[in-house]
């Protein structure tokens, strides 16, 4: 929905100042420019990325008009799941939870919180930690420095959308000036035409120009910064469970080994100590 309305007010306040102030919106619709610079762009960007990527930032830009997952709903869930393992891990035996964390779609803790079970990634995240919990006997150091390691890796896996997409932010401009020297050299062979069809033909290759420059600062540029606050979020859940499982190796009960969860959340989706104990009740 911001995506939405954002593009509709830099539409509104761009092109209407434009016509407010005499222009003609007829002039700036020039079919031959946009096929110059975004078939350039495109054609750059799929040169520049491997497919991996390419999909990413596909799905990326579907999420950002779809909103985000990674709510305080599912952070509250998030946080529930891991109680509801530690807990039984504690009173059943660390070895109880083997079946859950080798069959998480069957589990009945899992299969409680499917908001977390979509999140492929997330979830093994949490069932090989939980598996080397249960089958070793690793110092909650060692376990904290491995999950770091992972989550830097994970980190550079999901900027890389944004990454790839603010390249091309920065490329439009220069791709619309591309476009521009294209319409001047076609203007060139307009010179004996009198003025009124030079004058036509220079504005149709500033048109180019104003494209890329607007493309890339209005559009493209905030759509790749939106893309890194999602990543940002994303990567908040894999921080929040970091926490919470290195909370329960170094010996916090289950109660207080989510509290270290619940801080480690961004304050605008993070759950009242409150809100998240009678979630997990109600669970």
């Amino acid at each position: 929905m911001a995506l939405i309305i954002g593009s509709l007010v830099v539409l509104a306040c761009v092109l209407g100042g434009y016509s407010l102030h005499g222009g003609n919106l007829a002039v700036l619709w020039q079919p031959t420019e946009v096929l110059i610079i975004f078939g350039a762009a495109i054609g750059a960007f799929v040169i520049a990325n491997p497919m991996h990527t390419i999909k990413e930032v596909f799905f990326g830009i579907l999420r950002l008009l779809t909103g985000s997952p990674f709510n305080k709903a599912f952070y509250m869930d998030l946080l529930s799941l891991m109680y509801d393992m530690f807990d039984k891990s504690r009173k059943q035996g660390v070895m109880s939870i083997e079946e859950d964390i080798d069959n998480p779609e069957s589990s009945q803790i899992f299969t409680r919180y499917p908001a977390v079970i979509k999140s492929q990634e997330l979830l093994a995240f949490i069932t090989d930690y939980m598996r080397i919990i249960s089958s070793g006997n690793m110092a909650p150091h060692e376990l904290e420095g491995l999950m770091d390691s992972e989550i830097d890796s994970r980190q550079h896996e999901l900027e890389e959308p944004a990454h790839a997409v603010n390249k091309v932010a920065d490329a439009l401009p220069g791709l619309g000036i591309v476009a521009a020297v294209l319409g001047i050299v076609i203007t060139m062979n307009f010179l004996s035409e009198g003025p009124e069809r030079i004058g036509l033909s220079v504005a149709a290759a500033l048109v180019g120009t104003f494209l890329g420059i607007f493309m890339g600062y209005g559009f493209v540029g905030p759509t790749s910064t939106a893309l890194e606050h999602h990543a940002k979020y994303e990567l908040k859940a894999y921080e929040c469970a970091k926490a919470a499982i290195v909370a329960t190796v170094s010996g916090q009960a289950p109660q207080m080994a989510i509290e270290f969860g619940r801080k480690a959340l961004p304050t605008d989706k993070r759950p009242s100590f409150q809100e998240l104990n009678d979630h997990v009740r109600s669970k």
